[in-house]
């Protein structure tokens, strides 16, 4: 199995034993809020995206991880858009149950993703878009040395309200 050690966590890669944790995950309007999707994501379908994982990320262009801590998954990474032409990809972070929040898993997460990010796949920058009233996530990304450099304006829909979103940006070492 592929894992990705962390100084607070492990990277997995996703099983087919992770099905019914992901369809709960992903049928969460909550998380909705923050991923950007807005509708339901079926088992069939869910069970169709774990296999599709197993292909090669140059391949796929995609990679979801599991976070787990002490053997219990606490959440996911996502590397999307790997480009690697341009040497680059976005990468996103959920980790689920609040009593896990705030703990340094994300934190540790990403780390491990940046080093994964360069030293195997040779990555040069890794980008990431936030909303802009996601203070949570700012932080993270901003601790973990990304810098914002853009702002769109009323991007993200949330019912009869827009937010602003936040790109930023890590560049390599």
């Amino acid at each position: 199995m592929f894992t990705l050690n962390a100084d607070r966590c492990s990277l997995r890669a996703l099983e087919p034993s992770d099905l019914e944790l992901l369809y709960f995950w992903e049928n969460d309007p909550e998380v909705w809020r923050v991923t950007s999707c807005g509708s339901p994501v079926s088992r069939e379908r869910i069970a169709q995206f774990i296999v599709e994982q197993n292909y090669d990320i140059f391949a796929s262009k995609q990679m979801r991880l599991v976070v787990e801590v002490d053997g219990a998954a606490v959440g996911t990474v996502d590397i999307i858009d790997f480009d690697p032409l341009n040497l680059r990809f976005g990468v996103g972070v959920l980790i689920y149950d609040g009593s896990h929040r705030r703990c340094g898993y994300a934190h540790s997460a990403i780390e491990a993703i940046k080093r994964y990010g360069v030293d195997a796949l040779g990555v040069k920058q890794i980008w990431a878009n936030v909303a802009a009233d996601n203070d949570a996530s700012i932080a993270l990304f901003e601790g973990c040395g990304f810098v914002r450099c853009g702002h769109r304006r009323d991007w993200i829909r949330r019912g009869a309200q827009f937010v602003d979103e936040y790109e930023y940006q890590f560049i390599g070492w």
